[in-house]
């Protein structure tokens, strides 16, 4: 039934239970403000701009909220510790809800795997939630990819990847293969239907769904010789090449839905967009001199509608739009800001910001009104007086590269001599940048200064630095965070006697390699989630693709030459270590196994080096669960603060 409460007063609510008074004056916060998942993690608007839906926890209940044009909850939905990744609506009056699960599997080249599943949820109403596919006997009720909404004669329709069953003798179905085929799915009805066959055996397929919800282009590779073919909406082949590390595919349509976009490499490995009409023609280069950051797109039709330049800032075809995201940007300029949802006409905007003062704030922009309100707050007990200091600093590796990272500093404190954490990012190919990090946040707020390094290999920079990281796993890669170090040392902001190495995925192998192939820098090492052996991690990888040969290339072009990989693994380099260990893993991780952290907590043991080992109950990669985050978070500062004490 609708529920007509103020968002504003339940927020409101929400503080007083989270108010400590004074509590900052004297002491940190609780850890749990931090570790925990924030009190709003997404937000989506409406095509019409008249409702908005949040994923909130209010009344220490997690949970959908449905917000009318002026700001009160006309509907909410319970989702508990559903791990949720993505909602988007459908029309005015339904919302796409994506969850995952953990699945143990037998008999495939892979022993878990993390199966999304999709919901409708209707707004308003008696209408019941509908599981997509739930009620066609011949698909799993799991979704493999999702290729938008369209309104098609009327009525909304949802396309998603779909695996198909076949029929044993006792007319039972049974899985035949894993290659998706493409499937519309009728919210109204709940019926579905076969938009686009699956490929042959050994090929790769992803799609482009029109405005009129037709499939507008097809993209093949061969997933052995990565031989690949894009073809248009009768089939005709638009464009081919081949890639032996299967580097190519689809970006998306064009600006007017008439031409497609698709990327490759060069021989240098630089990624290369092309664009070609759809009828067929020339292709042509596509944004070949821009730094594109991120595409915006009409999600109602597939269309391009702009970019974001990552020195010019938002470029968009329509001068309205254009117009508008220029002033949206203006209006947030001190703030790490992002544009996260919007209308077709973009004439409203979601927008969340974080940063300097701003423990993480949602907004909607009216650009009719040049209005903003907000609407959601990450970490409500978290004032602005209690965000530690974020800032760029640059700094020179010892081979003359140049780059930069995120410093964090402690609130309240003088950037001098402090104790430091070097937390560098998964991947490796990602970055942080200037905005609020919970992790970060949490050490800044126990005295630490905490440097978060852009080291080679991050994708903050041109493909050159990126691809400057092939290859140098425990090498360069690794020197670039000490010599970040170094270089805080050099200013006087840190002292280099007090450091620890922290971090998760990427970030944790280099915590490991940290105390394992390097010596004397640091005075713990806390990994979570780790690759802790490069030779598992290669196998692992190339065996769940089937052994395909461009999962090989890949692999190969990442890692370097095989002979090398044993001298930068911490596993097999475990007799080096020369600091405590913490590893923190998640029993239910299908990214790194949780063998390679009890196999490095084994070899530790066996060399009579300090460790401690971790584990994560129902976790998976990416601590979506709000218990087990906060258990890592609290295991890991007490960890820190033994070894490494701020004071």
């Amino acid at each position: 039934m609708p529920h007509t409460t103020s968002i504003r007063s339940l927020f409101a609510a929400l503080l007083l239970v989270f108010s400590f008074g004074q509590l900052h004056a004297q002491e940190p916060l609780p850890l749990s403000v931090y570790g925990d998942l924030p009190n709003v993690e997404d937000a989506a608007i409406s095509p019409g701009g008249g409702n908005i839906a949040i994923l909130t926890r209010i009344g220490g209940v997690r949970q959908l909220v449905f917000l009318d044009q002026d700001k009160t909850i006309i509907d909410r939905w319970g989702v508990g510790d559903a791990k949720v990744r993505y909602f988007d609506w459908i029309g005015d009056d339904s919302l796409l809800l994506v969850t995952s699960q953990t699945q143990d599997v037998w008999g495939f080249t892979t022993d878990k795997v993390e199966l999304s599943s999709a919901q409708i949820i209707p707004i308003r109403g008696n209408r019941e939630v509908e599981t997509v596919f739930a009620n066609d006997r011949k698909l799993v009720q799991a979704v493999f990819g999702n290729y938008g909404t369209r309104k098609v004669d009327g009525q909304w329709q949802a396309y998603f990847g779909a695996i198909v069953l076949k029929r044993d003798f006792n007319t039972d179905y049974v899985f035949d293969h894993g290659r998706p085929y493409l499937y519309s799915y009728d919210p109204g009805t709940g019926k579905s239907r076969m938009a686009f066959r699956a490929p042959p055996e050994g090929t790769a397929r992803d799609w482009l769904v029109d405005a009129s919800g037709g499939v507008a282009a097809t993209f093949d590779m061969d997933r052995d010789s990565g031989r690949w073919v894009l073809r248009g909406p009768d089939g005709d082949k638009l464009a081919d090449g081949q890639d032996e590390a299967g580097r190519a595919g689809l970006i998306g349509l064009g600006y007017e839905g008439t031409s497609v976009i698709y990327f490759e490499r060069d021989d240098e490995g630089n990624s290369l967009w092309f664009e070609v009409p759809l009828a067929g023609g020339a292709v042509t280069p596509f944004l070949r001199d821009a730094d594109v950051d991120r595409l915006y797109f009409d999600e109602t039709t597939g269309n391009l509608l702009g970019y974001l330049d990552a020195n010019k800032g938002p470029v968009f075809a329509d001068p309205a739009q254009q117009a508008a995201a220029s002033k949206i940007r203006r209006a947030f300029s001190k703030l790490d800001m992002r544009m996260i949802d919007w209308t077709p006409r973009m004439d409203k905007v979601l927008v969340r910001t974080s940063g300097n003062g701003d423990s993480g704030s949602y907004y909607v922009v009216d650009l009719s009104s040049m209005r903003a309100e907000g609407f959601g707050w990450e970490r409500l007990a978290i004032e602005p007086d209690m965000v530690g200091p974020i800032s760029t600093f640059s700094y020179t590796a010892s081979d003359g590269l140049e780059m930069d990272g995120i410093l964090t500093l402690p609130p309240g404190r003088e950037a001098k001599d402090l104790p430091v954490i070097m937390l560098p990012h998964g991947g490796p190919h990602a970055s942080d940048r200037e905005q609020f990090d919970w992790w970060a946040q949490a050490f800044a707020s126990r005295g630490y200064a905490v440097f978060q390094p852009n080291f080679r290999g991050s994708t903050n920079r041109d493909d050159a630095f990126k691809l400057a990281g092939y290859g140098e796993w425990g090498r360069k890669m690794q020197t670039d965070i000490s010599d970040g170090l170094a270089a805080l040392a050099d200013a006087g902001i840190v002292d280099p006697q007090r450091a620890c190495i922290v971090g998760a995925s990427y970030g944790g192998y280099a915590a490991l390699a940290g105390v394992t192939l390097q010596q004397g820098l640091y005075r713990c090492a806390v990994a979570v989630a780790p690759v802790s052996d490069i030779r598992a991690m290669y196998n692992e990888d190339y065996r769940e693709s089937g052994d395909r040969r461009i999962t090989k290339e890949a692999l190969l072009q990442q890692l370097g030459p095989r002979n090398r990989w044993d001298d930068v693994s911490p596993r097999r380099n475990a007799d080096r270590a020369d600091a405590p260990i913490l590893l923190i893993h998640g029993r239910e991780d299908t990214v790194v196994p949780y063998s390679h952290s009890t196999q490095m907590a084994d070899k530790l043991k066996d060399n009579g080096k300090p460790y401690e080992l971790v584990s994560l109950d129902g976790e998976d990669h990416w601590l979506s669960l709000s218990a087990t985050r906060q258990q890592m978070l609290e295991a890991t500062m007490r960890f820190v603060q033994d070894h490494n004490p701020a004071d």
